[in-house]
């Protein structure tokens, strides 16, 4: 069978044949027509068949959601995007900026003006990780507040503890300068809990996943839905893959820390209905214009030729990725989403009316898309079905 021929369930198959993914889910939607496909099993031992509505860790695909939520508050006027942060965080009100990234960790300078909600939006708090991660202050940043692997985020203290942590370290460059990875999403969701009063995780199921639907989506999952979670697997020091964590894991209870950089567990099924809610144009979650903004590139042509370990030469709006170059078959102009550590993807494609969602749980090695993601996308795009 030639390429073009394939199926989506024989694209992931191949993947579970071979041995690199126990199982996974693939949904595609065009519109009204949806192709889900679930194959092989929930863990690497065949504990169970993959089913659409298997539960995986879905890591940095939770950052779109966490846009949202700011942006939900910025539509109803509780905050705007020219606001200092610090207004709510004022852990975040004096910050220093190492002098020179590559320089001593020690050496600053204070910040020259506050971070703002639209710096914490785009990625350009001066906080996160940069290209080159052996920078003293990204070093310092990872080890005093990213002190866990961030695909899981659930030994993070309580958010006032952490963002305390947070402004002890001082940034990498200075706000609005440089596109920087990662922590800013994390940074939204202490915000949004500031602002509204209430736990981060308790906004998101009442503003967003019970209007949408998504009843498998949050912190914590439920023991009844148990065995429908999936192992998830790394890849160790040797290469080989072991065990990352296995159900029930920390799910069983809500972390101190809700990360909106990383730390919901979600189905194939309830990010489409996400990503459905985006295309619609926020339907009854988000305005219009806010749905734009949120899927419009903001960056400049240095700052995505400076991040392009993680962008690939596209540019990025709130909480994902925005395609402004066609260079591979599956990138569209206006193509929005991310990808996530633990092996997971979600993408909207306004200009086509497609929702494409992939999850597998084997996690990323680095932040370069992995081999079955670009197969999916390519599928999904239709460039192997022309």
């Amino acid at each position: 069978m030639t390429q073009h021929e394939m199926t989506l369930h024989e694209v992931l198959q191949a993947r579970v044949e071979d041995g690199t993914v126990p199982g996974a889910v693939g949904l595609i939607a065009n519109g009204e027509d949806v192709e889900v496909a679930a194959v092989g099993s929930v863990d690497f031992a065949g504990t169970a068949p993959m089913t659409d509505d298997s539960i995986f860790r879905i890591a940095s695909i939770t950052k779109p959601i966490a846009a949202a939520a700011v942006l939900i508050l910025l539509d109803e006027g509780r905050v705007a995007l020219d606001d200092p942060v610090s207004r709510w965080l004022p852990e975040l009100a004096a910050l220093s900026v190492v002098r020179d990234p590559a320089g001593p960790v020690d050496d600053v300078v204070p910040a020259n003006r506050p971070i703002t909600v639209f710096d914490l939006l785009t990625f350009r708090t001066g906080y996160g990780f940069p290209e080159d991660f052996s920078i003293a202050a990204a070093m310092k940043l990872f080890a005093e507040v990213h002190h866990s692997d961030p695909r899981d985020p659930s030994t993070y203290p309580d958010p006032s503890t952490w963002l305390a942590n947070l402004a002890r370290v001082p940034m990498v460059a200075q706000p609005g300068e440089t596109w920087l990875y990662n922590t800013s999403s994390d940074i939204q969701g202490a915000l949004v809990s500031r602002v509204t009063g209430e736990s981060f995780a308790d906004f998101l199921a009442e503003r967003i996943f019970d209007p949408l639907g998504m009843a498998d989506t949050g912190f914590t999952i439920a023991l009844e839905k148990m065995d429908r979670f999936t192992t998830a697997y790394q890849h160790g020091q040797d290469g080989a893959l072991e065990v990352f964590e296995a159900p029930p894991g920390h799910w069983d209870t809500v972390p101190p820390f809700q990360s909106g950089a990383g730390g919901l567990a979600s189905t194939a099924g309830d990010w489409f209905r996400f990503g459905r809610m985006l295309l619609a144009g926020g339907g009854k979650i988000l305005s219009a214009e806010s749905v734009r903004l949120m899927t419009t590139d903001h960056l400049t042509q240095a700052q995505r030729e400076a991040s392009a370990l993680f962008l690939e030469g596209q540019g990025w709006g709130f909480g994902g990725s925005v395609d402004i170059a066609a260079i591979d078959p599956w990138n569209v102009p206006g193509r929005y989403g991310w990808l996530g550590g633990t092996g997971t993807s979600a993408h909207v494609v306004p200009s086509r009316n497609r929702v494409e969602v992939l999850m597998t749980q084997v996690g990323m090695t680095s932040p370069a898309p992995l081999p079955i993601m670009r197969e999916f996308w390519r599928y999904a795009a239709g460039a192997s079905r022309a």
